[in-house]
């Protein structure tokens, strides 16, 4: 018998909302089995649980939830492994990219802001 957790075992485990786990759901990252009265209540799997965590991991690296599940979908699929590392790298540098231009962007704007503190010192030493 496999393992199986509730959508409040898996919200307490990864410190998310349920209904953030409703919503990955609703985008088909997750697909937990139905049971009781009309199907109200979500059974989730040991794959459910490390789609999940694949799915926060992928957010914490500023992936979309879209790409998130084009890269863990290539995991469920027999498809060459090489080419699915190649998808997920290709990603990965992008995202790469445009965290080092943020922080260009922002390096750039926190050297303006210490030249204009330093101008108002100056200022403000030589009034006094």
């Amino acid at each position: 018998m496999s393992i199986t957790f509730t959508i409040g075992d898996l919200a307490r485990e990864f410190d998310v909302t349920t209904r953030a786990i409703r919503f990955y759901e609703d985008l088909g990252l997750l697909e937990p089995q139905r049971t009781g009265p009309g199907g109200r209540n979500r059974v989730y799997s040991g794959r459910d649980r490390t789609r999940l965590k694949l799915t926060l991991r992928a957010k914490r690296l500023g992936l979309s939830l879209t790409e998130a599940k084009e890269i863990i979908e290539m995991y469920d699929s027999p498809r060459d492994t090489g080419a699915q590392l190649k998808k997920f790298l290709d990603v990965l540098a992008v995202h790469r990219k445009q965290l080092e231009d943020q922080m260009t962007d922002l390096q750039a704007n926190l050297d303006e802001l210490k030249t204009h503190e330093k101008e108002a010192r100056t200022l403000l030493a030589k009034a006094a």
